[in-house]
């Protein structure tokens, strides 16, 4: 292999660039925590307590278990499988190529409308400011961006743009520098609120500590608590551009998701206790800081006669969604090279960079700030369904290729598989269950665009994609799971179009029980170990004359 190779460069020979291997344990770590610390930091108190009162918190801790759960599985895959867009490759490698794109898929489709949704929670944070929503208004009374909003929200996704371009290390730098100043502000913030603010009354206002049940519990989990925990993928997504991906990857997620998840409960205690008692009486956990505050944080530390904190929550209001929304334009481009796409789509640039993958997305993502309707709370629930749906594919992923990738090292292993593959797919289906049937069909409808795209490019035979290679029988199991669960979804008690016939709290057992079902069907119906090595080894063989990781086979 030549040195050109192995560093991505463009030879004499003309070999392409690659990935580069350029991001240490630190920026891989920085790269997951960013991303669990945007927009939810600011928002997820307020929307959590609005649907479960006090108990608030045990919907963060809930939330924490399942998704270090899920956390642990993706450490060992990420370890065992150290590949760029890391989500749709596993399943590829488990399932063949329609199921790996499938999978590819829907990541994409909840990656690359992070960044725009980030972007318009910092604009609504920043609106709160008065003097801005007087003379320079960014947000409508309904909750969308005004045409000057939308200017704004547009040079922050060229910014965005500009500084993925620029390459992976340069990505994992100006990250970092982002990531230590978001994660101090939070804690900043519940320290000056405890002190100066703390009403342990609170936690049981307005119908005690659970005014509103199990049922508000699970509620709050899709309505911004997920959403504030996820991201910890983002380690795995970046792994073909690891320094040492065997080693710093298992330990780079797991490092992100404990530190996120500790941070938020904080936040969340904060929040609550500092509330103004009167206020909270007056209104109910409706409106427990007034209707139409875009910036709970930024009202109580006025409120607590911190105003220099307040002005350091509306600098954070721009940093912390900013970055997040920095680190998912670069790893929607990755997942889209993992995907498959066009040669086109694909080249890399001599910064070792899929360019015209980071276009696109920066594209989508203008493209969805264009467009009118939903405000963060409703975008925050399809997005979160989006991400159970790719979280579900792992646990199932890695209990196929641990019985039919015998040979494979893992130099992470998640604890006691036998239990926590199958509890980690089962909390992947709470989510989308909790998540109601509304995003449910809708997601997946969008799941059905997708597979029909792919059938299209075999059509056209496009790059990679075969029908006859698409490995239809190990994919059998994902139509009647994601039908199942449209089912269960219709039938069951969250969201506001469902028939409300399975049983109160039972319903979280049959959907547990559905998902188990489905966890050992779609497991046998995974692809033999001769072909299973075979897609592995010759991905390896890609890499290894690469210098990065390889445009996945999509048949």
């Amino acid at each position: 292999m030549t040195a050109s190779a192995r560093t991505g460069s463009t030879s004499s020979t003309g070999s392409a660039p690659a990935l580069k291997r350029t991001v240490g344990f630190w920026g891989l770590t920085f790269v997951s925590l960013g991303s669990i610390i945007g927009s939810g930091w600011l928002l997820g108190a307020l929307t959590a307590a609005k649907f479960a009162g006090g108990s608030a918190l045990i919907s963060w801790v809930l939330a924490a278990i399942m998704l270090i759960v899920l956390a642990l599985i993706h450490a060992d895959l990420g370890g065992a499988y150290p590949v760029a867009g890391g989500t749709a490759r596993y399943p590829h490698y488990a399932f063949g190529g329609f199921a790996g794109f499938t999978a590819g898929w829907v990541t994409y489709l909840q990656a690359v409308f992070i960044a725009p949704l980030e972007v318009e929670a910092s604009l609504s944070y920043v609106n709160s400011v008065g003097s801005i929503s007087t003379d320079f208004p960014l947000i409508n009374t309904d909750g969308t961006l005004t045409g000057q909003g939308i200017v704004v929200g547009i040079l922050a996704m060229l910014l965005f743009t500009f500084v993925n371009l620029g390459g992976a290390r340069w990505l994992s730098d100006s990250n970092t520098g982002i990531v230590i100043w978001k994660t101090l502000v939070p804690l900043l913030t519940i320290v000056v609120l405890i002190s100066l603010s703390f009403h342990p009354e609170n936690f049981t206002a307005n119908g005690g500590f659970a005014p509103f049940g199990f049922h508000g519990i699970f509620a709050a989990l899709p309505a911004g608590v997920v959403f504030a925990l996820q991201g910890f993928e983002q380690a795995s997504q970046m792994a073909g551009e690891a320094k040492n991906p065997k080693k710093d990857v298992a330990r780079a997620i797991i490092l992100a998701m404990a530190i996120g998840a500790l941070l938020y409960l904080l936040l969340e205690v904060a929040f609550v206790g500092s509330l103004d008692p009167a206020t909270l009486l007056k209104n109910g956990w409706e409106n427990p800081i007034g209707e139409g505050d875009y910036g709970p944080y930024y009202t109580l530390a006025l409120a607590a006669g911190a105003g220099w904190l307040a002005a350091i929550l509306i600098i954070d209001a721009v940093v912390s969604p900013g970055g997040t929304g920095l680190i998912y334009v670069g790893t929607t481009a990755r997942i889209s090279y993992a995907l498959g796409l066009p040669n086109g789509l694909t080249r890399i640039s001599a910064r070792g960079v899929p360019i015209w993958s980071i276009g696109l997305a920066s594209l989508l993502g203008i493209a969805a700030l264009l467009v009118p309707g939903s405000g963060w709370l409703q975008l925050v629930g399809y997005i979160t369904g989006a991400t159970a749906i790719m979280y579900a594919f792992a646990p199932i992923s890695l209990a196929a290729l641990r019985l039919a990738d015998l040979k494979r090292e893992h130099p992470y292993t998640v604890p006691a598989p036998m239990f926590l593959l199958p509890l980690g797919f089962v909390f992947a289906n709470l989510i989308i269950y909790w998540g109601g049937f509304d995003a449910t069909w809708r997601l997946s409808a969008a799941v059905l665009v997708g597979q029909i795209l792919f059938v299209i490019a075999a059509l056209v035979k496009a790059r990679n994609v075969n029908l006859a290679k698409a490995r239809w029988q190990s994919a059998l199991w994902i139509w009647p799971w994601l039908i199942g669960m449209c089912i269960l979804g219709y039938l069951g008690d969250f969201g506001t179009t469902q028939l409300n016939v399975l049983p109160a709290d039972w319903d979280t057992l049959i959907v547990a029980a559905f998902a188990v079902a489905i966890f050992y069907f779609a497991v046998s119906r995974r692809m033999s170990s001769d072909d299973v090595e075979a897609q592995v080894e010759e991905d390896i063989e890609q890499e290894e004359e690469t210098g990065g990781a390889p445009v996945v086979h999509t048949a």
